[in-house]
């Protein structure tokens, strides 16, 4: 090819644009663009399906999660239930202490403002009597439920308790301090 052949075309392709498509096409850069168009659109449906995983995983997850806390809540019932009747049997051979399960109806909603029946334990020893609370782990927002109960107790039998006890392996800080602030003792280990 010569070289003014060579120049000529070169000038056709810069400054002729029909000329500069024919010839693309003719190489072929209409199927590459074709290509990469389809390309583009697999790689939009590739980022819609992995966020489409992305999201079912995220559900997946939040199933997992509720399965672990239903498991954890219900493993705390149940040691919240052997602790109980260990206690018992402790309190009542070696202390002499009567223990009692109250079931009282809370027809005013006192302990959580809607009528329910309210599980209230007691301990009675010569006419003294602690009402317990056996929890996996105590919250601020126990203490005032547990006083209200004692309130329950005291509108259902008539006889304000003694002592109000809580005994669990954990109680948050705040939990601490308001059962301080309301005469309420917590054994606990932290």
């Amino acid at each position: 090819m010569s070289s003014q052949l060579k120049q000529r075309l070169l000038r056709l392709l810069k400054e002729d644009e029909e000329f500069r498509y024919a010839v693309a096409c003719l190489l072929g850069l209409e199927e590459i663009l074709k290509r990469l168009d389809k390309h583009e659109e697999q790689l939009v449906k590739l980022r819609e399906d992995f966020n489409k995983l992305r999201e079912d995983m995220n559900r997946g997850f939040e199933l997992i999660e509720r399965r672990i806390s239903a498991l954890g809540a219900r493993w705390g019932i149940q040691t919240e239930e052997a602790s109980r009747e260990a206690l018992k049997g402790i309190l009542e051979k070696e202390f002499d202490l009567r223990i009692e399960r109250l079931v009282a109806k809370d027809s005013d909603g006192i302990v959580y403002d809607y009528p329910s029946d309210v599980e209230i334990d007691i301990a009675v020893k010569d006419g003294k009597t602690i009402l317990i609370e056996i929890s996996s782990h105590i919250k601020a927002s126990d203490i005032p439920t547990f006083k209200r109960k004692a309130q329950l107790y005291e509108k259902t039998t008539g006889k304000k308790p003694d002592r109000l006890v809580i005994v669990t392996p954990y109680a948050d800080e705040k939990a601490l301090e308001m059962a301080k602030e309301f005469g309420i003792e917590i054994y606990t280990k932290t």
